[in-house]
């Protein structure tokens, strides 16, 4: 199967204004995949209405043992926070797609979450010092990149590898078969 082209074109949707009293994670995580891909959608509208367009936004977040909805980390501290709160604890990665399209004459619409256990090694401060040293976990949910040296941190998980990464690949390629916006096979 030839894949189609895609473009990465950035939401410029503003997170922290979004409303999440009272919404549990997978709420909270499927509202901000839809509120991006949806600000992506109606640009390229804008742009080219007359095209058949489809957008994948997708967003991850990361739910401590106790139940904390860890985004990306504010700054050094907040980031050896959530290290500390994950060490030698299982948590949940939850990652929501999105799939937003015009084809055709119509509208299409589906939003999905993925979610994954994964168990970290009991940390050391040295090692959280020395992760955080990396540069690596300041742009990431939970503070951590499975798909980099996080994934030195990592003991064990259940579930999705890709969804930990942040977008689970398998499982959007079905969505988009059942959508009809990819060919079987």
């Amino acid at each position: 199967m030839i894949l189609p082209e895609f473009t990465v074109m950035p939401s410029r949707f503003d997170e922290e204004s979004m409303q999440r009293d009272g919404l549990d994670a997978c709420a909270i995580v499927c509202a901000l995949s839809r509120e991006k891909a949806r600000e992506v959608f109606i640009r390229c509208r804008e742009e080219n209405p007359q095209q058949e367009i489809c957008v994948i936004g997708g967003d991850t977040i990361v739910v401590s043992p106790d139940g904390e909805v860890m985004g990306k980390p504010t700054c050094r501290a907040d980031a050896a926070r959530m290290l500390r709160q994950l060490s030698g604890c299982t948590h949940r990665v939850i990652t929501a797609v999105t799939v937003m399209a015009w084809s055709g004459s119509q509208f299409l619409e589906r939003v999905f979450s993925v979610g994954t256990e994964v168990r970290f090694y009991p940390l050391a401060d040295s090692e959280i010092e020395w992760y955080l040293d990396t540069g690596e976990p300041f742009d990431k949910a939970g503070s951590y990149g499975i798909q980099g040296y996080g994934g030195l941190l990592v003991e064990q998980i259940a579930g999705d590898y890709n969804n930990v990464v942040g977008l689970p690949v398998a499982r959007l390629m079905r969505e988009l078969r059942e959508m009809g916006l990819l060919p079987e096979g």
